[in-house]
């Protein structure tokens, strides 16, 4: 008898066979035993090179202390890959028919008008700080905020150009004093020439939530409009709110808190009203009793006075009746 040593998956098997054997008889037990049909044998012979079906009358003897491979697949290994191919162009069926079926994204490609509007519905252009670190990640994220669609779609809704979208530096327009740190996230200038946002942290190590970037922009767009933050202000700082979240469709088209939209508290606020020509304006009025512009420092200033005095008014009527100017 011969011993036929060969090698499959890593696995070493030894056929015995008769000294008058072939190679086709070899390919048979193989067959019988791994379950490899003959058709899918190829044999590795050192020396010999390759053999594959159909085998030759080969003797037995030529492989007599040969290495040997050999290649091929079970049947039980070609009915799993035969289940997966079905399964795997099942899938891509079902995908075709849900890609087919779907409606399809609305393009403004295809909408001249549209096309149009959001060209001029806009913001003209951005500008990070080129002196603050990576100039380059807060362009990235200025690109962002013009891009959202919730921020797109309330821009064309409302017709709003803005000239420049720019940063804020984070050492700028931040007060402390006893009653704590006003930070201002976003200023508008001129109703829409310029809004600039405060992108980072005060550490410059890394960048504010978006979506409460977002709001801030909202709020300065509803500055394109109304100066003073009035009851006309806020109802339409909300609504733009309510749009940009209805048409963020990466969001599901649903805010943060059902329908709650953040108002700015004393310690952190949007701003202190619109600025004009460079010099703040105090509510959107902008200059003191005697035609004088005000300064940043009495703004503040008088920003801390009007809180003293509400203070002072909710003291002296505990039912909440007291009623005075509302706070930045």
């Amino acid at each position: 008898m011969f011993s036929i040593l060969l090698v499959h998956h890593g696995e070493t098997h030894t056929f015995e066979l008769q000294p008058d054997a072939t190679v086709t008889d070899l390919a048979n037990e193989i067959e019988d035993v791994l379950h490899i049909p003959i058709d899918n044998q190829k044999l590795m012979v050192a020396k010999l090179g390759m053999l594959k079906a159909p085998f030759d009358g080969r003797p037995i003897a030529d492989l007599e202390n040969k290495k040997i491979t050999l290649l091929g697949t079970s049947s039980a290994e070609i009915a799993s890959l035969k289940s997966a191919s079905e399964k795997a162009a099942a899938r891509q069926a079902r995908l075709a028919t849900a890609r087919k079926n779907a409606p399809k994204a609305y393009s403004s490609r295809h909408d001249p008008l549209r096309a149009q509007e959001e060209s001029q519905y806009t913001f003209m252009a951005l500008r990070p700080l080129p002196n603050l670190p990576r100039p380059e990640r807060s362009l990235q994220f200025l690109e962002r905020l013009k891009q959202d669609p919730g921020i797109r779609a309330a821009m064309r809704a409302h017709r709003f150009s803005v000239g420049l979208l720019t940063e804020m530096d984070p050492l700028s327009y931040t007060e402390s004093n006893h009653e704590g740190t006003t930070r201002i996230l976003g200023l508008n200038r001129n109703k829409g020439e310029v809004i600039e946002l405060r992108l980072r942290t005060d550490a410059y190590d890394g960048y504010r939530d978006y979506k409460t970037i977002r709001n801030t922009l909202c709020h300065e767009l509803a500055h394109n409009v109304h100066g003073p933050h009035d009851r006309d202000f806020w109802d339409l700082c909300h609504q733009i709110e309510r749009e940009v979240a209805k048409a963020d469709w990466k969001s599901g088209g649903h805010s943060v808190g059902e329908g709650e939209f953040y108002e700015p508290s004393e310690e952190t606020a949007y701003d202190h009203g619109g600025w004009t020509g460079g010099e703040f304006v105090l509510g959107g009025g902008g200059r003191s009793t005697t035609g004088a512009t005000l300064s940043r420092r009495e703004i503040m200033a008088k920003a801390a006075e009007e809180r003293l005095k509400k203070q002072r008014q909710a003291r002296a009527d505990p039912d909440g009746d007291a009623s005075g100017p509302s706070g930045s």
